[in-house]
């Protein structure tokens, strides 16, 4: 005989409840924001019972404030803004969602949700591009300030290692090239052409690095 699948023993508070969205904005301006719906969705294989509620429910209508959810499945709660006045905006409100099981009152688990009004999509643009802004110029001035030093040592102008190279490479380019027989330097001094090539690429990148300073 099989034996029957039995629920797991659920510890109260403790079930993950799972909401979308996490967050309601309300646009004065805009009708079309005024209703929207939260999806409460079950993944689990027992079905348990919802409650809805709010901090302030004098602001808002909820369609379904309770019901039962299959297991598996999604139910939707639509909410709707009623009292749209500037008094209002820019305040917080939450909405709270609970499931429990469906022979019980204890609540299993819960998930707030947050609810705002505010003037105009386009004014909440604005003040996020606004925002964006000054955190961008905050950066580049913190960048700016953080090498500072660094530019001003470099600037000051060329450093003794760079002289030195400078002069390595001008007297190698002085030196004579492997074959000149007439040359009263000693062997051992006589450069190739690609030993005379590479001092010559040297001694360009050094100048363009002191003229730049």
């Amino acid at each position: 005989m099989h034996q029957q699948k039995r629920q797991p023993e659920l510890v109260e508070g403790d079930l993950p409840v799972f909401v979308f969205p996490t967050e309601l904005i309300f646009y004065a301006d805009d009708q079309s924001t005024h209703k929207q719906v939260l999806m409460l969705y079950i993944p689990y294989e027992f079905a348990l019972k919802f409650k809805v509620s709010c901090t302030t429910p004098n602001k808002y209508v909820v369609a379904d404030t309770a019901g039962a959810v299959k297991p598996q499945c999604c139910v939707d709660a639509v909410i709707r803004h009623r009292d749209v006045r500037s008094c209002h905006y820019g305040v917080t409100d939450k909405f709270r969602l609970q499931v429990s099981e469906q022979s019980q009152r204890k609540a299993l688990g819960r998930k707030e949700v947050v609810a705002t009004l505010l003037l105009s999509a386009k004014e909440q643009q604005k003040e996020e591009e606004e925002k964006r802004r000054k955190e961008h110029l905050t950066e580049s001035l913190c960048f700016e300030q953080s090498f500072q030093p660094e530019n001003r040592t470099v600037s000051s102008g060329p450093t003794l290692l760079t002289v030195f190279l400078g002069v390595v490479c001008t007297a190698a380019l002085m030196l004579p090239t492997l074959g000149d027989v007439e040359s009263l330097v000693p062997l051992y001094l006589h450069l190739s052409v690609n030993q005379k090539l590479v001092a010559a690429y040297i001694l360009g990148l050094i100048t363009m690095a002191i003229l730049r300073t």
